[in-house]
């Protein structure tokens, strides 16, 4: 039976309801599409890397999520089904499915990470790779399409396993010992303690097969065991709670780092001794520092998000450059791509959502390599009798920021957004404002006493706007001066502009 999965697309992922909650969303990710999805990925990466199906070798891995079995299970089956060799590499990290594909022992034609990243439990979902790279918007609608028009696989099929984490970590454990290069040369993490919180998803291996083996403290470590239900807090560095959880971790613990990921480990965040969160913004610069020595003047690409003090700082204390783009992790990257193919030094492409990929990791986003940049960084420091943070110190405080959703009614709403923004951008240059040129994505203005970025929502009836002040109290100013431009505009709730 011929069914529309187009629904199932999520920028360049695959993700929805795999699981039946009571009052909640109705299932459209069952064992039936994932087989579907399987067996067109299998044809889609035959033609792609120009293989026979049936000489196809791939991966497939999972993080914790409560439906992860079943969707593996049929996956595979897909995979089978097709004549393709499947190989299960059980628990694993998004980056790691990547580099199944590149490392020699493995050698995959493609690999498929089962994941939604920090969506809700009963969600889940599929992220593609082959020796290139994630797979992109546009090789996932024609595999959603395709996917559509072929019957499932009747069962699973008999696959052969093997430990991808293990390999995976050797790795990263290898590149921590000949960069920090110790007296000690196999622990050359001693003398470190650090935290993780892994929030219940796949990123507890971390501690047990890269930090402690290479000699680091790692007590107060927290949520490392794989947990679908996410029982403490959602495995998410942009949330609060998980934000603050790893805070009491390392105030508690009297941690010298401490290191939160996301689900699947293709995102982090971290936290300084004296409890300082290095997300957001911090962690962009945190990451651009450790890079700036061996990048002299390169150019480092945000998303559209970022705040003028991150730009202050990279411009102006390490002399790089900054480059705002659009939001979505795969847009900065394929922009970092774009600006070395045309002969800009680029090193980092990296969202404050905590998504960052290096060049010199095949910019790929692994929050796992980050963290093994961030330890290298502080075992350095240590040897030199200084501390991890000073990296950063000149990076002003944020003082405040709010972001509002600003609902647009109407059928029409994507050219109400875009006459809205037209007239935004008009009446802030009559009111004497400065319009930052070269925004990539909406439109930002800049003040004496902060900025504001106006946008307009990819999918949703939406203008997200993000403001931040440089004064306690300034966003109820910023959000007046908003709501001043937009005034008058039909179809927009500016009501959520009061504080």
């Amino acid at each position: 039976m011929k069914k529309d999965l187009s629904a199932l697309q999520n920028g360049s992922d695959i993700r929805g309801v795999a699981m039946a909650l009571e009052n909640g969303a109705a299932v459209n990710f069952s064992a039936d599409e994932a087989s579907r999805i399987a067996r067109a990925f299998v044809n889609y990466l035959a033609q792609k890397v120009n293989k026979p199906a049936d000489q196809l070798k791939i991966g497939v891995g999972h993080d914790s999520r409560l439906t992860a079995d079943m969707i593996s299970k049929a996956v595979l089956g897909g995979i089978a089904a097709e004549g393709a060799k499947g190989y299960y590499c059980g628990l694993a990290s998004t980056p790691s499915m990547f580099c199944s594909t590149i490392y020699p022992e493995t050698d995959f034609d493609g690999s498929v990470m089962i994941t939604a990243s920090h969506l809700p439990k009963e969600r889940n979902g599929l992220k593609f790779f082959d020796k290139t790279g994630g797979f992109d918007k546009p090789d996932i609608k024609a595999i959603l399409k395709s996917a559509g028009e072929i019957e499932p696989a009747d069962s699973a099929a008999e696959v052969e396993k093997f430990d991808l984490i293990s390999l995976y970590s050797a790795d990263l454990c290898g590149k921590i010992k000949a960069a920090v290069a110790a007296e000690d040369f196999d622990h050359p993490l001693k003398g470190l303690h650090v935290v993780v919180d892994a929030g219940n998803g796949a990123g507890g291996f971390f501690v047990e097969k890269v930090l402690k083996p290479l000699g680091a403290d790692t007590a107060g470590s927290s949520f490392l065991e794989p947990d679908g239900s996410f029982p403490n807090h959602i495995p998410n560095p942009e949330d609060k709670t998980a934000m603050a959880a790893i805070k009491k971790a390392v105030l508690e613990s009297g941690a010298d780092l401490g290191i939160i990921f996301d689900t699947d480990v293709d995102r982090m965040s971290a936290v300084l001794p004296d409890g300082s969160e290095v997300n957001r913004d911090a962690i962009i610069a945190m990451m651009a520092a450790v890079l700036a020595d061996d990048n002299p003047g390169s150019t480092i690409v945000t998303d559209s998000v970022t705040s003028d003090r991150l730009t202050r700082f990279l411009e102006g204390e390490l002399g790089l450059k900054h480059h705002r783009f659009k939001r979505g992790y795969k847009n900065v990257i394929n922009e970092a791509i774009r600006l070395n193919a045309e002969g800009i030094s680029c090193p980092l492409a990296i969202e404050t959502s905590g998504h960052g990929a290096m060049k010199e990791n095949y910019f790929l986003d692994d929050g796992a390599y980050m963290a093994v940049k961030l330890l290298i960084a502080a075992a350095t420091a240590a040897k030199q009798g200084k501390k991890v943070g000073a990296l950063i110190e000149k990076l002003e405080p944020s003082v405040e920021d709010c972001e509002r959703r600003i609902k647009i009614a109407g059928e029409n709403f994507a050219d109400i957004g875009k006459q809205a923004l037209a007239l935004f951008e008009s009446r802030a240059k009559e009111a004497g404002y400065t319009v930052v040129p070269n925004s990539f994505e909406g439109v930002r203005l800049s003040f004496n006493d902060g900025w504001a970025l106006l946008r307009m929502s990819l999918h949703d009836p939406l203008l997200p706007l993000n403001v931040e002040a440089d004064k306690v109290g300034g966003c109820a100013e910023l959000l007046g001066r908003v709501a001043k431009l937009l005034e008058g505009i039909e179809g927009l709730d500016l009501g959520v502009l009061k504080l």
